[in-house]
């Protein structure tokens, strides 16, 4: 479970690696949540949002880690997937609204409870960060 998300985007691969270490606070503005798995997240809205299953997700490789200098162990950063960024940036309000719920119920079956009004919070919040930008959605946690 992480402590501190912060979402962010950035122009390329490497100038998302270069935060992980203290964060893109200062860097780049972003986003920031706590107490959940922002990995497993982001695998759920993509999920959501194409119909892929979750199992189809991982066995991609979906999300990317950009940077995990502690193996696991410390902060780490993921790149959102190009579909999941399209599919934040096309969604208009009612669609956020829809894939907040059902992530809430999917938490909610594993006995953990969000608010719907935060999901959808977080969620809009994402679509418009990349709906603005030309650069790419990463999330760094520790």
């Amino acid at each position: 479970m992480s402590i501190i998300i912060k979402f962010f985007v950035a122009p390329d691969r490497e100038a998302a690696a270069a935060v992980v270490e203290g964060g893109p606070d200062g860097v780049f503005e972003s986003l920031t949540y706590g107490n959940f798995d922002a990995e497993e997240a982001l695998i759920e809205w993509e999920s959501i949002f194409t119909g892929r299953g979750f199992e189809e997700l991982v066995t991609a490789d979906e999300p990317e880690v950009v940077a995990d200098p502690g193996d696991g162990e410390g902060p780490v950063v993921l790149a959102a997937s190009r579909v999941l960024q399209d599919a934040l940036a096309a969604a208009d309000e009612h669609r956020l609204v829809e894939v907040s719920q059902l992530w809430v119920q999917e938490r909610a079956a594993d006995g953990e409870v969000f608010g719907l009004e935060t999901a959808t919070e977080a969620l809009s919040g994402l679509a418009r960060a990349v709906g603005e930008q030309e650069e790419s959605l990463y999330c760094w946690m520790a």
